[in-house]
C-alpha cells in the first residue's frame, strides 16, 4: 500500500505532464537574464566612455595636445552631424559632451582675454598656442569677445587705449586675424559714434523708445561696418520691446480723449512700423478727432464750482430757507452750464500747459496751444471734502468707484419708510457729469484735459478719514448733524487711504489734476504767519499730498493769495507749488517770480444771481426754479 495520499499523486502527475513547458520557460528566462547582462555591460561601457571623455579632453589641453583634444571633440561632433534629425534629437548625451568641452575651452579663452583687458596682460607663448591651435573652439569665443569689447567701447564702458591694447595682443594670432584686424581698423569710426549711440541708449533707458529708434536710424544712415550693424540690430531689438507697450499707450490715449498726443505717437510709430494695420487703424481714429491747432494769446477763463447738490428735496426744502444751498450748483445746473460753454466754443485745457516747470528755480512761459476756433477754459472743483456741516445742502457723502471703475458720488436719500438709503451715481457729482459730457463731446477737451480738484484735509479727503489727526474734526462736524461719532482703527484708516489713492489714480489717468486748498481751508492765507503756513503745508503734504501724488497748484479758499516774492510764497514754491489761484470775476492770469497766477470765477447760485457772467453763461436759463425757498 502506498504511503502517499491520492492528492499528492495527482499533483505529481500534473507536474510530470508540464515538464516541457517548464523547460521552455527556463530557457526564455535565461535568455532574458543574458540580455539584461548584455545591456548592463553595454550601458556601463557607454557610461565609462562618457565619464572618461571629459577628463581625457581636459588632460589633452593641460598637456598641450591640442590636436588630440580637437580630435575628441570633432569625433563626437561628426557623430551628431552624421545622424538623421530624428537620431540627433535623441543624442542628448553627445550634445551635452560637446557643450561641456566648449564651456571648458570658452572659460579658459575668456579668462586669458579678460586678463589682457583688465591687467594689461601680455599672453605667454602657451596661451598664444592654446588660442591659436584650438581652432574653431577658441575662434568663436574670442570673436564674440572682441565684438562685445567694441560694443562696450561704443557704449562708453571701455576706454580706447585699453581696447587697442587688447586688439594688439590678439590680432597677430592667426586664428583671430580675420575677425580682429577689420574691427581694429574701425576703432576710430566707432569712437566718433559713441556720443550719438549713448544718447540713443539713454533714451531707451528712460523709456523713450521712439527717440531711441530715431537716433539709431540717424546713426545707421551715417555709418557703415560695425557701427551700422550694431545700430540696425539695436533698432530691431528696441522695436520688439517697444511695440506692445507703445501701442497700449497710444490706445489708452484714445480711450482717455488724448487724441492729439495719440496722433503724434501713432504717427511716429507709423514711420517705425510702416504698413502696420493696427497702427493705421488707431491713427485713423485719432485724426478723426483732431483739427488744426493754433497758439492762443487771449484771456483764459477759470470757473470754480463747489460740490454739487444731489438731493434737491433736502437742499430746497422750505424749512431750510436759511441754509447755504446758494453756495452750490445742482447737477442739472452744472450740466446746463457745460452745454452753454460748449456752444460758445470753449475747450478744456490744463493750467500746466502754460508753463515749463523742468527747472525748480525758474519758471518758463509756454505758448498755449488749442484747436483753431476754440477758447480755453479751466474748471476748478473746490474743496472736494464732504463735510457733514453741508449735508443739509444735499451734497454727496463721498466719492466712490463703481463696478466699471468710474468715479461717482455716493449720496443719501430717505426712502418710504423714512430710513436713510445710500445711492451711487456718476450724475451725483461734477466729476462724473463732466466725464460723461466729454464722452458725448470729445472736442470739448483739448487732449483729454478735464479739470482741477482742490482738496483740504482737516476733516477728510473725498469723504474718507485718511489720518487719525482728522478724527476730532470729523466728529465735531458729525455732531452738528446729530450723527454718531466715528472711532476708526489704524487698519480702517489705512484702508481709507488705499481707497482714496485708487480714486486719485483713476482721476489722474482720466485727465483730472489736483491742487491744495490748504490743509485747514485757510480763508485768508495772506494774514497767516510763516509758522502757520509751514505747519499747515506739512500736514497737507503728509496726509493728503501723499495720496494724490505730485501736486503743483494751490487754490486759495478766500482768494487772498500770498504774493510771489513773500518768503511764505518762496517756501511754497520751493516745495513745488508753482501755480496759484485767487478769486476774480474776470479772466486774468500773470507770470510772476517762478510762478503762474490765475483769478478764478466762483460759479454758484448766489454768484449767478449777483455777478454778470453773461459773456459765458445765461444765468436765468441755468438756475433751478425750485430754488424759490432759498
Amino acid at each position: 500500500m502506498s504511503t502517499f495520499s491520492p492528492e499528492y499523486k495527482i499533483i505529481g502527475d500534473k507536474t510530470h505532464r508540464s515538464g516541457t513547458g517548464y523547460v521552455v520557460s527556463a530557457v526564455m528566462l535565461s535568455i532574458a537574464l543574458l540580455a539584461m547582462v548584455i545591456v548592463v555591460v553595454v550601458v556601463n561601457n557607454i557610461n565609462s566612455y562618457r565619464n572618461l571623455t571629459i577628463p581625457e579632453f581636459e588632460k589633452a589641453i593641460d598637456e598641450g595636445d591640442y590636436e588630440g583634444a580637437l580630435e575628441i571633440y570633432r569625433n563626437i561632433q561628426d557623430e551628431v552631424l552624421a545622424a538623421s534629425p530624428e537620431e540627433a534629437a535623441l543624442m542628448t548625451e553627445e550634445t551635452e559632451l560637446l557643450s561641456q568641452m566648449e564651456e571648458i575651452v570658452g572659460n579658459k579663452a575668456d579668462g586669458i582675454c579678460t586678463r589682457i583687458l583688465e591687467e594689461r596682460y601680455v599672453p605667454i607663448p602657451s596661451d598664444v598656442e592654446f588660442l591659436d591651435q584650438m581652432k574653431e573652439l577658441t575662434s568663436s569665443v574670442v570673436s564674440v569677445w572682441l565684438n562685445d569689447l567694441c560694443v562696450d567701447f561704443l557704449l562708453g564702458k571701455e576706454e580706447k587705449p585699453d581696447v587697442i591694447f587688447a586688439f594688439e595682443q590678439l590680432s597677430p594670432i592667426s586664428n583671430f586675424s580675420a575677425t580682429a584686424n577689420p574691427l581694429l581698423r574701425e576703432i576710430d569710426f566707432i569712437e566718433t559714434a559713441t556720443g550719438q549711440v549713448q544718447t540713443a541708449e539713454q533714451d531707451y533707458e528712460n523709456g523713450d523708445y521712439i527717440s531711441a529708434v530715431q537716433h539709431y536710424q540717424e546713426v545707421a544712415a551715417e555709418y557703415e561696418g560695425f557701427v551700422y550693424d550694431f545700430s540696425v540690430k539695436r533698432i530691431d531689438e528696441i522695436k520688439n520691446v517697444m511695440y506692445e507697450p507703445m501701442m497700449a499707450e497710444g490706445e489708452h490715449m484714445l480711450e482717455t480723449f488724448k487724441f492729439y498726443s495719440a496722433e503724434q505717437l501713432l504717427s511716429d510709430l507709423a514711420v517705425i512700423f510702416p504698413g502696420d494695420e493696427r497702427i493705421r487703424s488707431d491713427l485713423l481714429e485719432a485724426t478723426g478727432h483732431t483739427t488744426a491747432t493754433t497758439t492762443y494769446y487771449g484771456p483764459v477763463e477759470v470757473l470754480c464750482v463747489r460740490p454739487l447738490i444731489v438731493n434737491e428735496e433736502t437742499a430746497f426744502a422750505e424749512s431750510y430757507v436759511n441754509n447755504d444751498s446758494g453756495l452750490y450748483l445742482t447737477g442739472d445746473e452744472f450740466h446746463a452750464i457745460l452745454e452753454q460753454l460748449y456752444s460758445e466754443g470753449y475747450c478744456l485745457v490744463n493750467a500746466e500747459d502754460l508753463i515749463d516747470m523742468s527747472d525748480p528755480g525758474f519758471l518758463l512761459e509756454k505758448n498755449l496751444i488749442i484747436p483753431e476756433g476754440k477758447k480755453p477754459l479751466i474748471i476748478v472743483i473746490e474743496n472736494l471734502c464732504y463735510s457733514p456741516t453741508a449735508y443739509d445742502c444735499g451734497i454727496c457723502r463721498r466719492l466712490v468707484l463703481n463696478d466699471r471703475g468710474q468715479v461717482c458720488g455716493e449720496y443719501a436719500v430717505t426712502n418710504e419708510r423714512g430710513d436713510e438709503e445710500l445711492m451711487v451715481s456718476r450724475e451725483a457729482e461734477s466729476i462724473g457729469i463732466l466725464d460723461a459730457f466729454v464722452e458725448q463731446h470729445p472736442d470739448f477737451t483739448y487732449d483729454g484735459a478735464k479739470g482741477i480738484i482742490s482738496v483740504s484735509g482737516y476733516e477728510n479727503c473725498f469723504g474718507y478719514i485718511v489720518s487719525a489727526d482728522e478724527m476730532d474734526d470729523r466728529n465735531q462736524a458729525l455732531a452738528t448733524q446729530n450723527i454718531q461719532p466715528v472711532d476708526l482703527t489704524p487698519e480702517e484708516i489705512s484702508s481709507n487711504r488705499d481707497t482714496v489713492t485708487a480714486i486719485a489714480d483713476t482721476l489722474r489717468d482720466t485727465g483730472w489734476q489736483f491742487a491744495s486748498c490748504t490743509y485747514g481751508y485757510i480763508t485768508n492765507a495772506r494774514s497767516c504767519d510763516m509758522e502757520t503756513i509751514q505747519q499747515d503745508t506739512e500736514k497737507w503734504l503728509e496726509q493728503i499730498g501723499s495720496l494724490l501724488g505730485e501736486t503743483h497748484m494751490i487754490v486759495y479758499p478766500g482768494g487772498n493769495y500770498i504774493y510771489g516774492t513773500d518768503e511764505r510764497a518762496v517756501y511754497l514754491k520751493n516745495l513745488g507749488f508753482r501755480i496759484f489761484f485767487g478769486i476774480g470775476s474776470r479772466p486774468y492770469y500773470t507770470y510772476g517770480d517762478n510762478y503762474l497766477y490765475f483769478d478764478r470765477a466762483i460759479i454758484s447760485a448766489n454768484t449767478l444771481r449777483n455777478i454778470d457772467y453773461s459773456r459765458m453763461i445765461d444765468a436765468d436759463s441755468v438756475l433751478d426754479p425750485d430754488r424759490r425757498f432759498e
